[in-house]
């Protein structure tokens, strides 16, 4: 499946690092930026994860939610939110249905092995749950803050 812009975001259920069932049409009524990840404590998600801690408040502003989404298991998304005290939640999608319905479960390579992973990818979703912009194999460095200038120049 892939998505389209102006079009309603895929929805889905997923457990949250607390626990919690969580749908992505829970939060209709907010923006929500909705960042995929490959993977918890690994050193570019850590930052991609503390850019979007530290810009929290900003995006609040903007009447916004973040929602982290990636295939670790629940205990690992408790640990990682608890070491970085990351304010927002973690979802689990060890199945990569969520990832699927957004196109961002690839092929990838490294090191000269193939294995099927989750590709880097924002996407921001309007109150009325709308895909109005997508980002995709993001490059961590600066993007948090391209987001929220996004935000910014456009929802407001």
């Amino acid at each position: 499946m892939t998505t389209q812009i102006g079009q309603t975001a895929p929805d889905f259920e997923l457990t949250a690092d607390n626990g919690e069932k969580v749908k992505l049409s829970d939060f209709k009524g907010k923006h929500v930026i909705l960042y995929f990840y490959p993977k918890d404590m690994t050193p570019g998600c850590t930052t991609q994860a503390c850019d979007f801690r530290d810009q929290h408040k900003s995006f609040e502003e903007l009447d916004a939610v973040i929602l982290g989404v990636s295939t670790d298991a629940q205990s690992k998304h408790e640990k990682f939110k608890a070491k970085y005290d990351l304010p927002f939640l973690l979802l689990v999608d060890e199945n990569h249905e969520a990832a699927e319905k957004y196109g961002v479960w690839k092929l990838k390579k490294n090191f000269g092995k193939e294995y099927m992973g989750i590709e880097r990818s924002t996407f921001l979703i309007n109150k009325d749950g709308e895909l109005v912009k997508e980002w995709r194999k993001v490059k961590v460095k600066g993007h948090v803050e391209e987001a929220l200038q996004y935000m910014k120049e456009t929802l407001s």
